[in-house]
């Protein structure tokens, strides 16, 4: 508490302690030069940015107004110039796709024609054969029945026969 207290003014240590505050402010406390210098940096800083910015906004300008005036319009006249094209393009892919498609359902249906024709050409062929498959069926069935009506005639004449041998 002692050294705390201020010695009494006008005494001669006094003065001495001022001179070594000095002293070591001068030589060891270097808050205010680095508080200029830091000043000083970002008033150059800002003024330096804020002329760099300005710059950067300016030459956005300059591009925004050049891609709407000139390269926009360009590029909106190549667009269309280029769909125009190429929906003709594609309409000749379409038009020629639904003549192709026509064709091969032309194909297809030739084909189908063609074999319900060989089909019908084969039932018919099937019928016929049917028909005379039954007509030959018949005509043995008749022969059959002719040739056990001659052999039931002729086993009643050959009893008879044999009936006039049995009587002796």
């Amino acid at each position: 508490d002692r050294r705390r207290e201020a010695p009494a003014a006008g005494s001669p240590i006094q003065a001495i302690v001022k001179d070594v505050g000095e002293i070591y402010s001068r030589l060891l406390d270097h808050r205010p030069v680095i508080q200029g210098e830091i000043r000083y940096f970002v008033k150059e800083f800002e003024e330096k940015r804020g002329l760099r910015e300005l710059r950067v906004l300016e030459n956005l300008k300059n591009t925004i107004y050049e891609t709407n005036e000139h390269v926009l319009p360009k590029c909106e006249q190549a667009m269309h110039d280029n769909l125009d094209e190429t929906f003709k393009r594609l309409q000749a892919a379409n038009d020629m796709i639904h003549k192709l498609q026509e064709k091969e359902c032309e194909v297809r249906k030739l084909q189908a024609d063609k074999v319900m024709a060989r089909e019908e050409k084969c039932i018919a062929h099937w019928e016929e054969f049917m028909k005379e498959q039954q007509n030959k069926r018949a005509e043995v069935d008749e022969e059959h029945r002719k040739a056990m009506e001659r052999l039931k005639e002729q086993y009643a004449e050959m009893e008879k026969e044999l009936a006039k041998y049995v009587s002796f």
